[in-house]
């Protein structure tokens, strides 16, 4: 099911008559499920293995307009001191200044500005990201796994995705040199998103 058209010039918009019912459907304000949602990354670690983690507070919103999915947008909002890599030391020294810095920069952003399908599925999102004090843009590759209705009632969407940083656009730049050559934390960190979302419900009349 598609979830955001493709672009196209003015003189094909899609009309209303167009509209796919299952998508129009999903049109709504949802709120990410903390509980049911990861938001990861993987960065190499001494030039031989990765290092995964993971924040564990985290929170958003996406609204989505199924009739006109152009003006469908995310914002997400992330805790860096509830980063968890697996060692509390590890986790200490990213929320200290050499890293976040989350005493000054308790919050890691997200808000999207533009929304377009790359086929079948599978979308890219693209927004202004701020760690920090820096804000830069970017592009989220994600593919829509469909909506449905839980046992307790809600209706919920999904999706699934990741995208590639340098962390030093975003001023993340301690490093160590190794005796053997290279550094101890590459440059380039995979972010992973796996995000569930339950739909308001509608003001009665």
């Amino acid at each position: 099911m598609a979830l955001f058209n493709r672009k196209n010039d003015a003189a094909t918009a899609v009309t209303t008559a167009e509209v796919d019912p299952a998508l129009a459907a999903l049109t709504g304000d949802y709120t990410i499920d903390p509980a049911h949602s990861s938001i990861g990354f993987t960065v190499r670690h001494a030039m031989v293995t990765n290092v995964r983690g993971s924040f564990a507070e985290h929170e958003g919103s996406l609204k989505l307009d199924g009739s006109d999915p152009a003006n469908s947008t995310a914002s997400i909002d992330v805790r860096i001191a509830s980063v968890d890599t697996g060692i509390k030391d590890r986790d200490g020294h990213l929320v200290s200044g050499d890293f976040f810095d989350a005493e000054k920069f308790p919050l890691m952003t997200f808000r999207s500005t533009s929304a377009e399908q790359l086929g079948g599925d599978k979308y890219r999102v693209t927004g202004d990201l701020t760690i920090k004090d820096v804000t830069r843009p970017l592009s989220i590759d994600l593919e829509f796994n469909g909506s449905a209705k839980d046992v307790y009632g809600n209706e919920r969407v999904g999706f699934e995705g990741g995208a590639e940083i340098l962390r030093s656009d975003w001023g993340l730049t301690w490093n160590a040199a190794l005796e053997t050559g290279g550094v101890m934390v590459s440059d380039k960190v995979k972010l992973n998103f796996d995000i569930s979302a339950i739909k308001a419900a509608t003001p009665q009349a």
